[in-house]
């Protein structure tokens, strides 16, 4: 896919998905972090599922301490690795309370510092909560950008700067939302649906396809 065609990708993705959200539920800035952790390796719908009964109880890292780590296993025990996610969650709030006045930090620098967190959580949240023009490569994403061309690279680090380089700042806020998406829903991991997609004439993999 060359330039052109990555301009005409992204106005396509920006007109059929004019106002896209993360499929996590969340309250605040913690409860976003607290679900994009959970999610790491699990599906958003069993992510919403657990947190649904969870976020009532908890909406900040005092909770989160005063849940204590038995009580926080009883509400996430249906998401994969739930006991080590659960560690790594009730660990970072303590540092939350104790180093960050009880506040998300609001540096990609800062997140990493919490157990549990990397730079695709760190990205996240930047995005979701802070507004900032992050982009958090997922295996939605580094699939997406590998098949159709868009941002094609070896490791999730290496599509995410590729995409900092292409995508044009007015999009920077969207593109990470878009292609999960696209990646969800059309672009699938197993059998991508081509015959829908709005890309497909644009896409190294469809056009590759044809040609055989």
């Amino acid at each position: 896919m060359n330039d052109t065609q990555r301009l005409e990708a992204f106005n396509r993705l920006a007109a059929t998905m004019p106002n896209p959200k993360t499929e996590l539920n969340y309250t605040n800035p913690y409860t976003l972090l607290v679900a994009v952790t959970l999610s790491a390796q699990a599906t958003d719908v069993g992510v919403n599922k657990a947190t649904k009964a969870l976020f009532e109880v908890v909406h900040t890292p005092e909770d989160m301490v005063k849940l204590g780590l038995d009580g926080l296993v009883s509400y996430i025990k249906t998401i994969g690795l739930h006991n080590a996610k659960a560690k790594n969650l009730m660990e970072a709030a303590r540092i939350l309370v104790t180093q960050f006045d009880g506040k998300v930090p609001v540096t990609r620098e800062q997140l990493e510092q919490l157990p549990g967190v990397g730079r695709k959580t760190a990205n996240v949240v930047l995005n979701v909560a802070f507004h900032q023009p992050t982009i958090a490569v997922d295996t939605h994403i580094f699939r997406v950008c590998n098949r159709t061309g868009i941002a094609p690279g070896k490791t999730p680090l290496e599509v995410e700067l590729k995409l900092e380089k292409v995508v044009p700042e007015h999009y920077k806020m969207d593109i990470h939302h878009w292609l999960i998406l696209h990646g969800r829903y059309v672009c699938k991991a197993r059998v991508p649906e081509c015959y829908r997609c709005v890309l497909a004439d644009l896409c190294d993999y469809n056009l590759a396809k044809l040609a055989n």
